[in-house]
């Protein structure tokens, strides 16, 4: 089958089992052009909280999924690509968290969204790139606050703040690894990179906030830092302005790996369902419904 013939009949199985399909910026151009709602993980996770559907397929990977679980139990959420994994979420285990609680025990804790169910559990707040800054503020006190798993949300968040940020030292390889020798005038940026690469930038934000900023009438040509899926949409929304890379090396392989295909199938044989014990469930709602107030 060709790549029109596959995405006809995911619309139309779509329709069958009353599902709706989410997809990050980061997919895959063709898993895109098809979704029902493309969003980064804030945006993901608000239109998981409130969609009406009785399916709801993931094309990100396994921590979106859960938010998903998370927030609206009743659902069946699928994740096509069960080996769609995060390397910044894999950088913190629930019991190097505990220890580190153990450690700051006046630190309120909080989470980046690209963690598992169980780390959420055990947060106070989650957070995306989006309202890191905001989800500190919400915080009553003055106290300190441990950050995790990436340190270099935790250090941007940290010049923006008064309260003491203890951060993890996990990080997203794709943007960790942009180096400010690459990139000698960033335009835009996206908060997972280093410091050193973030003062180089006119603009730091979330993959929605980039998208905003290069519809600014003044910007015609922007260089962007953030993984290479953005393009789609940036091209798309701004055909007339042009847009550079960063690095061609920012191409995050676990958001590459669901194609048409794996859609398809998942759909086809309701394969790769994602439940979160209610265990973990109920507490990691909490963090979330904490980080939805703010949006």
């Amino acid at each position: 089958m060709d790549k029109k013939e596959i995405q006809g009949k995911i619309r139309k199985l779509l329709a069958e089992k009353k599902a709706i399909l989410l997809a990050h910026y980061y997919q895959r151009e063709e898993v895109q052009e098809i979704a029902d709602y493309l969003g980064d993980s804030l945006g993901l996770s608000i239109e998981a909280a409130k969609t009406d559907a009785a399916v709801i397929v993931f094309a990100g990977v396994h921590f979106m999924a859960e938010s998903a679980s998370i927030l609206a139990p009743e659902k069946t959420v699928l994740l096509p690509r069960a080996d769609a994994g995060c390397p910044l979420a894999d950088t913190i285990t629930v019991e190097q968290l505990l220890a580190a609680k153990g450690r700051y025990p006046d630190a309120t804790v909080v989470t980046y969204i690209n963690s598992s169910a169980e780390i959420k559990a055990h947060s106070d707040i989650c957070c995306t790139s989006a309202n890191a800054l905001k989800a500190v503020q919400y915080l009553p006190g003055e106290g300190p606050v441990l950050m995790v798993p990436d340190g270099n949300l935790a250090r941007y968040v940290a010049k923006q703040t008064k309260r003491t940020i203890i951060p993890w030292e996990g990080f997203c390889p794709i943007h960790h690894h942009l180096t400010a020798a690459q990139v000698s005038r960033a335009k835009a940026a996206h908060p997972e990179c280093t410091l050193a690469v973030l003062a180089l930038a006119d603009f730091v934000g979330s993959t929605t906030a980039m998208l905003g900023y290069a519809g600014e009438p003044w910007v015609r040509k922007l260089i962007v830092g953030t993984e290479m899926g953005i393009r789609c949409q940036l091209q798309s929304r701004y055909p007339e302005k042009i847009f550079i890379p960063a690095s061609e090396e920012m191409r995050c392989e676990d958001m590459k790996r669901t194609t048409l295909t794996d859609i398809l199938a998942s759909l086809t044989e309701m394969r790769h369902v994602v439940k979160v014990p209610e265990a973990v469930r109920m507490p990691a709602k909490r963090s979330l419904d904490r980080m939805l107030e703010l949006s």
